[in-house]
């Protein structure tokens, strides 16, 4: 049974706190809420969720958490003893969280040693509905991340977590490369790739729809932000991609229309990227190639099995 409802925020570690506050609150659109010493909560306009970005000042870049919902405390309770009976290394019993917006919730280090937090009653936030026109980001898509065990990560959130396997991205001559990973009716909230190391392969934020993914990537071209790949529209998933490059080396996406499934029903595929219209089923993205692959790979994470501070 799966008890883990959605995705809620990814968290970052960051050298430059000032350039990266910069980047996300101004040109990429997020709104920033709070900020405490040294850290800084960056919300969607259109989300509920308190925030669903946080960044947070540091010697070494890092990813400090992916966090997920539940929809009750007795079912963050419920996770918490199955993970710690099946031996997962937990960082902090369930208890008070000390974000905006607080709830209830734990914290532990997946097989690789990223920090998970699992949440319920954290206090909606106050939002708005995004207008025709506005290219901000409506909410936080999904998280790719790059593994080394890409096949024991993908094993871990399936029997830990009950996330189900929507699709695969496969290549005849690598194998499978990318696994979609789906926690309620959308194609993935979470993603994994094989890479050469442990690391944030990207954060996607999802925006109102065709015309205001499109304003808000020419708003980066524009701004002189490197673009990694795209504008186009994925197979796996259906959904939009332009993927660029933040000051300090994420990738980060902008999305709309992620396919919505129908988990009773679903088969997972296997799609083949070396047919160009798997990457891009439009034909209008630069091709997916071994440079662009590793603009993706980024840095190692220095954080593995290291809880972070807050």
């Amino acid at each position: 049974m799966r008890l883990v409802t959605h995705l809620r925020h990814v968290d970052l570690a960051v050298p430059d706190l000032a350039v990266e506050r910069d980047f996300y609150a101004g040109i990429w659109g997020l709104t920033e809420v709070a900020t405490d010493s040294g850290l800084s909560f960056l919300a969607a306009e259109d989300s509920p969720e308190q925030y669903v970005l946080r960044l947070r000042a540091a010697t070494d870049k890092r990813v400090d958490l992916i966090a997920f919902g539940a929809a009750t405390p007795a079912d963050v309770d419920t996770l918490a003893l199955q993970l710690a009976r099946d031996g997962v290394r937990m960082i902090s019993e369930p208890g008070a969280v000390a974000t905006p917006g607080g709830g209830y919730g734990f914290r532990f280090f997946d097989n690789e040693g990223r920090t998970v937090e699992i949440s319920a009653d954290v206090a909606p936030r106050t939002h708005r509905r995004i207008e025709e026109g506005e290219s901000v980001p409506v909410r936080l898509s999904h998280v790719v991340v790059n593994s080394a065990d890409p096949e024991g990560t993908v094993a871990f959130y399936e029997r830990h977590l009950a996330f189900a396997l929507s699709d695969r991205l496969t290549h005849p001559g690598m194998g499978t490369m990318m696994w979609f990973l789906r926690c309620n009716d959308r194609h993935h909230s979470f993603a994994v790739a094989r890479g050469p190391h442990p690391s944030l392969h990207h954060a996607s934020f999802e925006l109102r729809g065709i015309d205001e993914y499109m304003r808000g990537t020419g708003r980066l071209l524009r701004s002189g932000t490197e673009k990694v790949w795209g504008p186009g529209r994925h197979k796996a998933g259906n959904n939009t991609f332009s993927y660029f490059l933040d000051p300090l080396g994420n990738t980060v996406e902008y999305t709309t229309e992620l396919e919505r499934v129908d988990e009773n029903t679903w088969h997972p595929g296997l799609h083949d990227f070396s047919d160009p219209a798997v990457s891009d089923q439009w034909g209008t993205a630069n091709a997916m190639d071994e440079f662009v692959a590793k603009k993706s790979f980024n840095d190692p994470d220095k954080g593995l099995f290291l809880a972070p501070p807050v």
